[in-house]
């Protein structure tokens, strides 16, 4: 199944996530098919970026979001 997820970067103590779109059988930071975004929680407010049209397109065509993805776009408006 493909998931949108995030993927850990950045450093120790310091995350910065990568909003992508995977084979659920993938490692979280390992192969991915597309990014499509990014998620900054230390930022003041916290930074979410994403393709809006890229995020549709893959809901589309059948790709379930994580819950923490569906819960950061239901925030930022991209889903109901």
């Amino acid at each position: 199944m493909v998931k949108i997820r995030l993927t850990r970067m950045g450093a120790k103590k310091n995350p910065f996530y990568r909003v992508v779109v995977a084979d659920s059988r993938y490692p979280r930071d390992g192969r991915f098919i597309e990014e499509i975004g990014t998620y900054d929680p230390l930022a003041n407010p916290s930074r979410f970026t994403v393709d809006r049209d890229k995020v549709k397109q893959w809901m589309a065509s059948g790709a379930q979001p994580t819950d923490t993805v569906k819960a950061l776009l239901k925030k930022h408006g991209v889903i109901e």
